[in-house]
């Protein structure tokens, strides 16, 4: 049975990305929510590079007026969350 992971990225961003690509091995469908904004530095942009290759849907969530709403919704169609 197919499962429904969400990793929010919300402290060690850079770790959560890496999260949500090795959970993409499990042959579940795996979404990241970034909450506030991304740094531009090489390691984010490595693992954003990877994340775009393995078809991860990935949002930053950087306006607190949605953010709640969205947060909410991908919490409640989610089997398993990881907040990192």
């Amino acid at each position: 049975m197919t499962k429904n992971i969400l990793v929010v990225a919300k402290n060690n961003k850079v770790e959560a990305l890496r999260v949500a690509i090795g959970l993409v091995l499990l042959d579940d469908k795996v979404k990241l929510d970034v909450l506030g904004e991304l740094d531009d530095s090489p390691q984010i942009r490595e693992q954003l590079e990877v994340l775009e290759f393995a078809d991860v849907p990935y949002e930053i969530l950087d306006d607190h007026a949605k953010l709640i709403d969205k947060l909410a919704h991908d919490l409640i169609g989610s089997d398993i969350v990881y907040l990192i």
